[in-house]
């Protein structure tokens, strides 16, 4: 027996001793991330986090929760704990379908179920992005989305935004530049700066994409979580557009995010391809929590829940943009975002949100950077801050704690 000599590019044992797998170009440098830093900080008991979106586990509805779990495992047995369907249980997706029903008719043969919007994502970009691909979004727009697209292969152009959301003139200009596969946009209560299109915003861009034939996956994660204001229907719902668009949906905000359940609502042949995608990630979403969702949705007041997790929220937001107005310098810029749940501040050219995160870290709070928010053309100035998890005394003194870290490098 004979054996061919390895490769000189083969994986070959480090100068630690340890073995070295030779990684995707696509992952390479990603040994961390800033999702991953997220939960990090979230779990130091000696930081004030506002870097994640991460609700207050006492507002979790665990009594119904349980109940809609202990049903599902007493009336439906072994075909919970058994292997589903790609497209998702039946049950599931017809109380998805009546719920998105509100503002736009949907069947539940056009839902398809992932195990949250994040993984939503994934599906889609598996589904329709090839290497070179072109994405426009919004900017800055949500992290994670850019980190999907990315690994995909595909090439993310930002959109100038204001306080509205993104610009239609810009927005049609740069698909007539690029020829994007997708557009992506989070219409309400945008991640991260808590943006809001309002109705004629909406309009404005579903005529764009209309008259442009440009796909676009639109991100709602948040929508439902409204403090002040009229609620506004999905640009899906305009025209044509429920034709062109993926639409994302995750109970995660609402019920609680351990419960990894969302959906997509589409139409038309991309729905196969959707199944066959999401088959090749994890096959299905877990059957017992489908039903345990589906069963929460039919028997439990999810609107009552929701009304009171927003009177909280609305309480917090008012207590961190109150708090922050008084320590920021005076030429930032602050979003008062009518739900959701973040803040975005722009403090000015003069700073740097990263170079002074340490100095934040090591005064006992936290925030995310805003650079890792942006496709291109990062502003360094800006930072994230939600204000769900805590009460108002804690958010007060966290708030505080960042105030005299600015002051400090002002």
């Amino acid at each position: 027996m004979s054996f061919e000599p390895a490769s000189p590019a083969a994986p070959t044992p480090s100068d630690t001793g340890r073995f070295d797998f030779r990684v995707a170009a696509r992952y390479a440098g990603m040994e961390s991330s800033p999702l991953k830093d997220i939960f990090a900080l979230a779990a130091r008991p000696d930081l004030i986090s506002f870097a994640g979106g991460i609700p207050d586990p006492d507002l979790f509805e665990l009594d119904d929760v349980r109940d809609c779990y202990d049903w599902v495992l007493t009336h439906c047995g072994h075909r919970a704990l058994q292997y589903g369907v790609s497209e998702g249980e039946v049950e599931l997706r017809e109380q998805a379908a009546r719920r998105l029903s509100r503002d736009l008719v949907t069947t539940p043969d056009q839902i398809r179920v992932t195990s949250g919007s994040q993984e939503g994502l994934f599906v889609a970009a598996e589904a329709m992005l090839e290497p070179g691909d072109v994405v426009l979004v919004e900017s800055p727009t949500y992290l994670a989305a850019v980190q999907v697209f990315a690994v995909h292969g595909a090439r993310m152009v930002g959109v100038e935004t204001d306080d509205g959301g993104v610009l239609p003139d810009a927005l049609e200009a740069a698909i007539r530049t690029h020829h994007p596969k997708f557009v992506y946009l989070i219409p309400t209560f945008q991640n991260p700066t808590g943006r809001t299109m309002d109705l004629a915003r909406r309009r404005a861009v579903a005529d764009v994409l209309e008259r442009t034939a440009t796909p676009l996956v639109e991100d709602d994660p948040y929508g439902e979580l409204r403090f002040t204001g009229d609620a506004h229907p999905p640009i899906a719902s305009f025209g044509a557009m429920s034709a062109q668009t993926l639409l994302m949906k995750s109970m995660s905000k609402l019920m609680s995010p351990g419960v990894r359940i969302g959906w997509i609502r589409t139409e038309g042949a991309i729905l196969d391809t959707l199944a066959v995608a999401k088959a090749a990630i994890s096959m299905q979403s877990s059957v017992v929590d489908q039903l345990t969702v589906a069963r929460y949705l039919e028997t439990k007041d999810l609107d009552a829940h929701v009304a009171h997790v927003c009177a909280v929220y609305r309480e917090r937001r008012d207590a961190m943009a109150t708090a922050i107005a008084a320590v920021l310098p005076a030429a930032a810029h602050v979003t008062r975002p009518e739900g959701g749940m973040f803040l975005w501040a722009s403090l000015g050219p003069a700073y740097d949100a990263q170079a002074m995160l340490a100095d934040a870290v090591a005064a006992g709070v936290a925030y995310l950077p805003g650079w890792s928010f942006f496709a291109e053309d990062a502003d360094h100035s800006t930072m994230r801050l939600s204000y769900v998890t805590h009460s108002p005394a804690v958010i007060a003194d966290g708030i505080d704690r960042l105030g005299h870290v600015i002051a400090a490098h002002g």
